[in-house]
């Protein structure tokens, strides 16, 4: 039995370490592509970016810790704690920038044309330092006393508070579930599944309409792009739920049920599927995000392969701004009728009957005053 643990610890290590190493290349490229596109640079992608450093710290900081803890080294309490308290900011911050994405979807669709007016740069980027904000007041809540530093002091005789550094023994599961879960997790992930249900349905409504259906097609082009990267964005949002969800499943049932046996391997599962989800996301916008997709490709042409590509064209967002279809309707007639009424003055103003008369008059002056000359100079 403690030789199938030890095998089952070695894989676990070797995922961990390709997990952190995807998790940092896939986020970089994420980062650099909203660089170096600047059709990228919009609030949706803030958040996405915010999204992305989160899980670049997973991957360079977080994954290693891990990998130390599971050896089982001995620290201090608190550095324990700090350990564990920066996983917590992590995917408090991750949680948090989904449930942005997805009020900023959520807008799109519903307040089209007033969406620019409402969601501007500064403020996106106001709701970025806020997630953090609430991420580290949340994750660093342990720090601040509620965690297991009495019962580990009735259980050491000294006071170095010297112990093995586990998630368990430096948490308490009642932090864990009553108020990380129950308060930030789970309540997060039902606001966005509301959400985004109510975008697909706002969406299906107007493509469903007569009234985008009988008039121009670019409403139908908005909210077709709409649907899709919606599609895309509950994706990340299903992925992060069915990867952080085992482990507070297991949780619960630690505090609920500490008799229950917990087995190692599935513990090493359900932190490998926490972590497994920090390298996920740049895979979905690869494939399921054009932009994204060729701007991965000229990074690693141009950067990896070390072959000249040409810059990329700055294309204006095709969701920057939604055409109201009933104003397109009212409209076309109207400027005709102005620029009708603004040409015929025009072409009334330089008075052609007055142009005319001049040219008409000088002709017939010139061969009656050549007519006496000729006669003069006959005789």
């Amino acid at each position: 039995m403690p030789e199938a643990l030890l095998t089952a610890k070695w894989i676990y290590i070797g995922m961990e370490v390709v997990i952190a190493v995807a998790s940092v290349i896939g986020n970089v490229m994420v980062v650099w592509a909203v660089k170096i596109n600047k059709s990228l640079r919009d609030t949706t992608f803030c958040f996405i970016v915010s999204l992305a450093l989160a899980d670049i710290a997973v991957g360079a900081l977080v994954i290693p810790l891990a990998i130390t803890i599971s050896i089982g080294l001995k620290t201090h309490f608190y550095s324990c704690l700090l350990v564990a308290c920066t996983v917590l900011v992590l995917t408090q911050s991750s949680i948090l920038a989904l449930l942005a994405i997805a009020i900023d979807r959520y807008l799109r669709v519903k307040i089209p044309t007033r969406y620019k007016r409402v969601v501007t740069p500064r403020r996106a980027g106001i709701a970025v330092v806020i997630c953090w904000m609430v991420a580290f007041i949340v994750g660093l809540t342990p720090m601040l006393g509620w965690n297991n530093l009495r019962r580990q002091q009735d259980g050491l005789n000294s006071s170095d508070l010297i112990i093995t550094c586990t998630f368990e023994n430096v948490i308490s599961m009642d932090y864990m579930v009553y108020f990380n879960f129950f308060g930030w997790v789970l309540p997060p992930l039902l606001l966005m599944l509301v959400i985004y249900t109510e975008i697909f349905y706002m969406i299906h409504k107007h493509l469903n309409s007569k009234k985008f259906t009988t008039s121009h097609t670019d409403p139908n082009k908005y909210y077709d792009k709409e649907l899709n990267l919606a599609k895309s964005l509950a994706l990340v949002l299903f992925l992060f739920a069915i990867s952080w969800l085992p482990l507070h499943i297991i949780n619960c049932i630690t505090l609920f049920c500490p008799k229950c046996e917990k087995p190692i391997v599935l513990l090493y599962i359900a932190i490998l599927l926490t972590h497994g989800n920090s390298a996920v996301n740049p895979i979905i916008y690869a494939f399921r995000i054009k932009k994204f997709r060729t701007a991965f490709q000229k990074i690693f042409q141009q950067y990896f392969c070390c072959k000249d590509t040409p810059a990329l064209e700055i294309q204006p967002s095709d969701r920057k701004e939604m055409p109201n279809p009933q104003p397109q309707q009212e409209m076309p007639p109207q400027p005709p009728q102005k620029e009708t009424l603004k040409s015929d003055p025009r072409q009334q103003e330089p008075p052609p009957p007055e142009q005319q008369q001049d040219p008409r008059t000088e002709p017939p002056q010139q061969p009656k005053e050549h007519p006496p000359l000729l006669e003069q100079n006959t005789v």
